[in-house]
């Protein structure tokens, strides 16, 4: 991938204020094309089943496409 912000993802936990940068791998953008995809694949594999839709353990999720 290219430099700059390309192809990174930053996790925001608003309950503590830690940032988390992170780098997928490009076969993560190749298999779930488009900001969508790749936004409920992260999901899926991070969210926890029977979380409050309301409380701090649910997701906010904000991706763009490409």
């Amino acid at each position: 991938m290219a430099g700059g912000y390309i192809g990174k993802i930053l996790f925001v936990d608003l309950s503590t204020g830690k940032i988390t940068e992170e780098t997928p791998d490009e076969s993560l953008y190749r298999d779930f094309v488009g900001g969508y995809g790749v936004g409920a694949r992260i999901l899926y594999s991070r969210q926890r089943g029977g979380v409050d839709p309301l409380g701090p353990e649910n997701t906010l999720g904000v991706m763009t496409g490409p």
